[in-house]
This record gives structure tokens, C-alpha cells and sequence, in this order.
């Protein structure tokens, strides 16, 4: 019988890692098919499919937004924020940019208003429409202009990019914490990683896409978006800690909810708008 216990503690580091390698397993596999679809779809001339594929987007985001801000009450938020985020982005696609953005505000007014009435955060409410319709319009909008598949390539590429190489080099070298308040794993070394990788992710696109008339230019570009990138995890972080959740969701097999995967994308995706608005404008670049 005293076997028995020292037999069980043998068995536990088998148990462990093949625990964490089924575990990484489901978070690629899970990752390779989320990013063939929105690429997939991404590439077809038809705005169409993006639209539909964005809206879907912005829905569980929604749902998301509603169980983290008001867990009893979730559907009725989630359905006053997405009835905001979704109206503008239609709006947005008709070919009307600044009505969108008028009607998004407008109707993240809407959201707080029902959500005061429901007593709860009013704030949270309108935010929230504000936070995730902002960047559905801005991605819609970049879709729509004149070689818009490669602008939104180009913020899809340089935003995972830099979101990987942060990971890779936080886990790698470790050291001091960016922000330990709200996002304890993230490290400085990690921010580091993720600057040069957007950097030499926007040169290497650059030469294919031709988007910049410079390479400095592009690299320039691809440190604002990947800094853009960052700055958009820590603060979903920072939201996550507001509502006391560690996760926004459960929906995407080892990664947590859809917010956990796009939180610094939507921000890449503002970023590169208003990059894309100043070349509109004539600015070379």
C-alpha cells in the first residue's frame, strides 16, 4: 500500500504536460481556422461577405460586452449596444462615413439612457457602443476605399504580428512589468518584441504592397500600429479588471472570448484609419 502514493506523484508530470500540449493544441488549431476565414473573406472583392462577417463580429462582442458590464441583465444590453454599433456600421457601408459616426454617438447616448433605466452602468453602456462600433465603422470604411483589402491586410499583419512577438518575447526574457495593476504577465522585454516586430513587418509589406513611398515611412508606420496594438490589450485588460472578469468570453477554444483576440486589432484598426485618411488627404507617406 505505501507504494501507491509514490506511484500516483510519478504519474502527475506525465499527466501535466501532455495536459498543457492539448491545451496548446486547441489554441492554434483554433487560431488557424479564425484567421483562414477572416482572410479568406477579407480577400473578396465583394463588400458583401465583410459586411456580414463584421456585423456577426460586432454582435458577439456585444454579448460579450453585456455579460461582463451586467451579468443578469446581458441580453438587454447586448442588444442596446449592438442595435447602436450596428445601425452606424450600416450606415457606414451605404457610403456615408460621418453620419455613421454621428449615429453611433447618437446611439451610444441611446444605449446609456436604457441602461440608467435598468440601473445599472449608464456609462458602461454608451462606452461600450462607442468602443466597439468605432473600429466595425473604421474597418468598414477602409474596406470600401481604393486598395482597402490591403490596407486591412496590412493592420491584420502588423497587429498579430506584434501580439505574438510580445508574447513570445515576454515568456522568453521575461523581466520588469509594463503595467502588473491590470495585466500582470506583460513585460517590458514583451513590448519591445512587439515595437520591432510591427517595424519590420510594415518594411517587409511595404516592398510587396507599395501602400509607402518609403520604407522609413512604413516602419514608422508599423511602430504607431503595433504600439496601437499594445495599447489596445492592456486596455481591454484594464477593462476585464473594471468588471472583475479574467476572461470577456468562452467563445474561441483556448483563447478565451472574441474581445481577448481583437482588444489591440480594434485599436491597429483606428490607427490605421486615420494613417489611411491622411494619404486620402495627400500626405505622402
Amino acid at each position: 500500500m505505501s507504494s501507491q502514493p509514490s506511484d500516483d506523484r510519478a504519474a502527475e508530470p506525465d499527466v501535466k504536460p501532455k495536459s498543457k500540449g492539448r491545451e496548446l493544441a486547441v489554441r492554434v488549431v483554433s487560431a488557424l481556422v479564425l484567421i483562414a476565414v477572416v482572410l479568406g473573406i477579407t480577400m473578396l472583392k465583394d463588400h458583401r461577405p465583410f459586411l456580414v462577417m463584421i456585423s456577426i463580429g460586432v454582435a458577439l462582442l456585444c454579448i460579450e460586452w453585456g455579460v461582463m458590464m451586467a451579468p443578469n441583465i446581458s441580453g438587454r444590453i447586448a442588444v442596446a449596444v449592438a442595435a447602436a454599433a450596428i445601425a452606424a456600421l450600416f450606415v457606414g457601408y451605404l457610403g456615408h462615413p460621418l453620419l455613421s459616426i454621428l449615429m453611433l454617438c447618437f446611439g451610444s447616448l441611446c444605449a446609456g439612457l436604457y441602461a440608467y433605466r435598468l440601473h445599472v452602468g449608464w456609462v458602461d453602456a454608451a462606452y461600450g457602443a462607442l468602443y466597439i462600433g468605432w473600429p466595425a465603422i473604421v474597418i468598414m470604411w477602409l474596406h470600401q476605399s481604393r486598395r482597402g483589402v490591403e490596407w486591412v491586410f496590412f493592420a491584420f499583419l502588423i497587429a498579430w504580428a506584434a501580439d505574438s512577438a510580445a508574447f513570445a518575447a515576454g515568456k522568453f526574457f521575461g523581466g520588469p512589468k509594463l503595467w502588473p495593476r491590470y495585466s500582470p504577465n506583460k513585460t517590458w522585454a514583451g513590448f519591445a518584441g512587439g515595437l520591432i516586430a510591427g517595424m519590420l513587418t510594415a518594411g517587409a509589406l511595404s516592398d510587396i504592397t507599395g501602400l509607402f513611398k518609403h520604407d522609413t515611412s512604413a516602419s514608422v508606420v508599423g511602430l504607431l500600429v503595433a504600439l496601437a496594438t499594445m495599447a489596445g490589450d492592456l486596455w481591454e485588460s484594464a477593462l476585464k479588471r473594471r468588471f472583475g472578469v479574467k476572461d470577456a468570453g468562452t467563445l474561441i477554444p483556448g483563447h478565451g472570448g472574441l474581445l481577448d483576440r481583437v482588444d489591440g486589432l480594434m485599436f491597429a484598426i483606428v490607427a490605421i484609419g486615420g494613417i489611411r485618411l491622411l494619404v486620402m488627404l495627400g500626405t505622402e507617406i
